[in-house]
């Protein structure tokens, strides 16, 4: 998220762009970088539990952050930003890219 933007017209730029470039409900592909940290993985394995997501994790090459890759079938663009949220909100210190 550019630091200049708020978030709320970030996630509205985001949601037009999602509306504009697929036909929902469509696979969407999440990716996070955290500290490596079990609890920061976990944490995010859990907002995704039972919605049938595959979930990759790689380590950066010195082992002190962790890239996690969630492929999961989304409804519709606010529930896409709403996992956003919800993972900015438990895991301190995530990045989404």
């Amino acid at each position: 998220m550019d630091s200049a933007q708020n978030p709320e017209e970030f996630y509205e730029n985001l949601k037009i762009k999602l509306q504009d470039t697929a036909m929902w409900p469509t696979e969407y592909l999440y990716k996070f970088i955290v500290v490596t940290k079990e609890s920061k993985v976990e944490i995010i394995q859990q907002v995704f539990d039972n919605m049938g997501a595959v979930i990759q994790t790689t380590k950066s090459k010195k082992g002190k952050y962790t890239s996690v890759s969630v492929n999961v079938r989304m409804k519709n663009p606010d529930a896409v930003i709403e996992k956003y949220k919800e993972i900015g909100e438990k895991v301190d210190g995530v990045i989404s890219l």
